[in-house]
Formats: C-alpha cells, structure tokens, sequence
C-alpha cells in the first residue's frame, strides 16, 4: 500500500471518525490511492493512527456503504472506485436554479456524484449544514447566505476546495468564485434600455428586503437611473392589485410576484409591453415565451454552472463577475 498519512488537525472541527474518512477519500481523489490498492487492516490502521479499533472499523463500513472500498477474505480492504463526492449549497429552489444544476451536472462525469442542498437564506440551516459536510467531499460549490459579507463558517472549509456562487464579497485573494455584479450591472442594463423604459411615466420595482431574496443595493440602483433619466420611481414591497393602471412598467424580481402582475393585466384586458411594461430578474425557459416573451436581466446560469463543473474538475484558481445582461422581450 502507498505511504498515506492520517492525521488528525485539531483546528478542523471533526471527529475522529470524520477525520479518517476525509483522509482516505483525499488519497483517492488525489490519486495517491488508486483503484485496486489494498488499505491497512483495521488493527493496523489503529496501530497507526492512533485511532480506535471500532473508528477504524466504522470509518471502513462507510466508505463500504459508498462504494468507495470493498473487501474481502484474504485480501482485506481495498479501493473500490475513485472517491469524488462534491458539495453543492444553493439558495433555493427555482427555475433558473434548475438550469444552473442542470448545467453543472451534464459538464461533470459519471463518476462524480453531487450532494444538492438548499439553505433558503435560513442562517442556522446554512451553517448546519456546513457544519455536517466538514470533511465528508472532495469539493464545495456555495452560494452565500448574502452578498455584505462571507459568512464565518465557510473559514472552516479548505479555500482551494471551495467556489463561492452568486453573491458575496471574497476581497482576500483567496477565494474561488463566480459572481453577479447587483448594482453596476443593473444600472448598465437599464440604461440600455432606456429607450423602453422612456414609453412609460413610472417604474414600479416590486421589492421587499425581508421577504425578496435578492441584495438590497438593487432599489439604489433602479432609483439612481430613474432619477437620472426623470423617470418617476417607487418601491413596492408587495405588488398592488388595485394601483396598477395604463403608463406604468413593473419590475419585479419574485417569480410569484411576476404571475400577479401578469394575471392582472390580462384581468384588467391591458396589453403588455404597450399599456403596462413588465421587466423581470434572472431568466428562464418559461419567461421566453409567456406573454410573447417577459423582458428580463439575467445572468446566464448555464455558463456558471460550466464554469463551476471546470473549477470542480480541474481545481484551478478562479475568480469571475459573470456578465449580466438585458434581454428585450415583448413586454417591454
């Protein structure tokens, strides 16, 4: 068997138990174990590591339960296939999520197998289950709980095994990660589409801090352009059935606020992208052909999730603001 340490780093929060399954899954995914070597005996990889008998004996029967290793008689332990489990934590579920994953997976091989979690911007489900992934995967694809600041647990994960998706602010060097810019790009866009936006006397951005699951800067922004452009402005935090009227264009950002915009129109027989103009945030199949197609900003999830499936396979350093872009559709 190849010369492999175990050892346990008092600084990495794990059990022991923990710590040896992270140890052999790292000699295989770093090809220091190969598919066919024999492992220690569990008396031997006691005497060595210093581990119990019954932690070496667990340890083995997880790694069994993943197919990683295998045994059998009179030839002990050995690896069974390569070791390569990634972690990946999104924010929620939705639609242009899906196309994200989708995209990850298909540039990823068979060999490969994804842990897909969601935290739902719940700060103690986001650091359970941190907590509960230390140690246990090759690699970390996450999206932050908010784009201020890092959250501190993510400390706890080795930073070139880690890729930080969406938002956040990584401003020590040493992070990997794919990010939209919320503010500049948001600007830009609506500024390429100001000759739209001008058909109409008031913007209405639908967006509420406490229940919309999208950085803040985002009402500056809309509000700096409708000033610049004297456009009048107002923030929603919910969307008004009953104020909405002919020369109004909405912005929403909530895909369950773009479905009450859009039925009330169609109520209210107003034809969208001439009486009332309708933007919407981050971009899917459906939106391309509801209502002869829903005018967004969007970044293009497809190339993040590729990007992140190259970062995963060939763990070179990367650090990109993904281009968001301004899509013009009829109902703008």
């Amino acid at each position: 068997m190849p010369n492999v340490s175990f050892k346990i780093s008092k600084s990495a929060g794990q059990t022991k138990l923990q710590q040896l399954v992270h140890s052999i899954t790292e000699a295989i995914s770093n090809g220091i174990l190969k598919v066919g070597d024999s492992l220690p005996s569990v008396n031997q990889l006691s005497t060595e590591s210093g581990f119990s008998r019954d932690t070496v004996f667990k340890a083995y029967n997880i790694l069994k339960q993943r197919n990683v290793v295998e045994s059998a008689p009179q030839k002990g332990y050995f690896v069974a296939s390569e070791s390569f489990k990634v972690f990946m934590l999104l924010d929620d579920f939705s639609a242009f999520k899906e196309q994200l994953y989708q995209s990850f997976r298909r540039n990823l091989p068979d060999s490969y197998s994804v842990d897909l979690l969601f935290h739902h911007y719940n700060p103690d489900v986001f650091h359970q289950l941190i907590e509960n992934s230390l140690g246990r995967y090759s690699m970390y694809v996450v999206m932050n709980i908010d784009n201020k600041s890092l959250d501190p647990i993510l400390q706890r994960i080795d930073a070139n095994k880690l890729l930080l998706l969406d938002m956040g602010k990584p401003d020590n060097g040493k992070l990997n990660y794919l990010l939209q810019d919320f503010n500049r790009s948001v600007k830009s866009c609506l500024e390429e589409g100001i000759n739209r936006l001008k058909k109409y006397k008031e913007l209405i951005l639908v967006y509420s801090e406490k229940n919309t699951p999208h950085p803040v800067e985002i009402v500056a922004a809309v509000k700096n352009f409708c000033k610049k452009n004297q456009i009048q402005f107002k923030n929603r935090f919910v969307f008004n059935v009953s104020e909405i009227q002919k020369g109004q264009a909405y912005f929403v950002i909530r895909d369950a606020d773009l479905v009450k915009v859009i039925k009330t129109c169609r109520s209210k027989q107003f034809e969208l992208g001439k009486d009332v103009g309708v933007l919407s945030y981050n971009d899917t199949p459906m939106k391309q052909i509801v209502g002869g197609g829903i005018s967004v900003i969007s970044t293009d999830f497809e190339l993040m999730g590729r990007k992140a499936a190259e970062f995963v396979k060939n763990k070179q350093k990367i650090g990109e603001v993904l281009t968001t872009s301004l899509i013009i559709r009829e109902s703008l």
